[in-house]
């Protein structure tokens, strides 16, 4: 109860933020490139330095090894998640498989693992994150387009979020240590993340009508399998790992239960796809995953 009650708690300051981004584009204090700015900024500086952040550890055997068994439980969750996606929508339903299969582990993910079970979730949460893109640049793209042609390995070399997880994982291995000052002003830009991605959000959200967001049912299918069957599923999938990776396990369900990733919008914008749509998913099951996440962990704190 006590980590339903934390989560539901750090979901609403969360969602306080989300509508602080609202009332700023609806009260034109922030336009749509404002909007699309601070998205670049998040994208390329504050959750990348996040990353890097979770690696300023002491190297350990210990640590190693929940580092591998977090990258195998990441790995495990999200072909499950692009499993499940396949079966409940069709090939002409592609935004829906993109949407369902890829959750918003990093804007959404990595902001309540910190906040819920603390720096050293983060650490763990990485394997997750950077994994997800690599999905979505590859599996994802094809999904959208079905033109394998399109998929650039390129662009995953050159993805910021993946390029923070190799240097992070550099500076766990190497005997190096960085200066205090600069270690504080990562840990200050790094606590950035969460308020400016639900800000983010809130201005996404401001950009439709809010009463379109609930007129479409592939809306709502579409938000309870990544809220609710996904979630489901997953648990007994990381009953698997033995139960000393505990914080392993609640760290990676997070990851597996965030709401619809803002890429898909994104993505679907790119390859004119329905991009109205794309945005309505990602706000109707970040609107709903305020009660749908605490529930989901509150349930397996005590199964896991």
């Amino acid at each position: 109860m006590d980590m339903m009650f934390l989560l539901f708690k750090q979901n609403m300051i969360m969602f306080v933020y989300l509508l602080l981004g609202y009332f700023l584009y609806r009260k034109k204090l922030v336009g749509k490139q404002g909007s699309g700015d601070i998205g670049r900024m998040l994208l390329y500086v504050i959750m990348p330095v996040a990353i890097v952040k979770s690696y300023l550890a002491e190297f350990s055997m210990e640590m190693l090894e929940g580092l591998v068994v977090s990258f195998l439980a990441a790995l495990s969750s999200l072909v499950l998640s692009i499993i499940v996606s396949r079966i409940a929508f069709k090939k002409e339903e592609a935004v829906e498989r993109f949407g369902a299969a890829f959750s918003n582990a990093g804007f959404i993910g990595i902001p309540l693992v910190q906040m819920t079970l603390g720096a050293e979730a983060v650490f763990y949460v990485s394997s997750f994150v950077a994994l997800l893109n690599i999905l979505q640049w590859t599996y994802g793209v094809l999904t959208i387009t079905g033109d394998p042609s399109v998929v650039s390995f390129r662009k995953i070399r050159t993805n910021p979020i993946v390029i923070s997880f190799v240097a992070g994982l550099c500076l766990f291995f190497l005997p190096v240590s960085l200066p205090d000052m600069l270690q504080s002003m990562i840990g200050t830009v790094a606590s950035m993340n969460g308020p400016l991605a639900m800000i983010v959000l809130g201005t996404y959200l401001a950009q439709i009508p809010l009463k379109t967001i609930f007129t479409e049912k592939i809306v709502y299918r579409c938000t309870v399998v990544r809220l609710i069957v996904i979630p489901v599923l997953t648990i007994p999938l990381l009953m698997l790992f033995p139960a000393k990776y505990h914080l392993i396990q609640l760290t990676v369900l997070i990851a597996a239960s965030a709401p619809v990733g803002s890429n898909v919008a994104i993505f679907a914008q790119l390859y004119d796809k329905d991009y109205t749509r794309a945005v309505k998913e990602v706000c109707m099951s970040t609107l709903f995953c305020v009660v749908t996440l605490p529930i989901i962990l509150g349930i397996a704190n005590y199964i896991l």
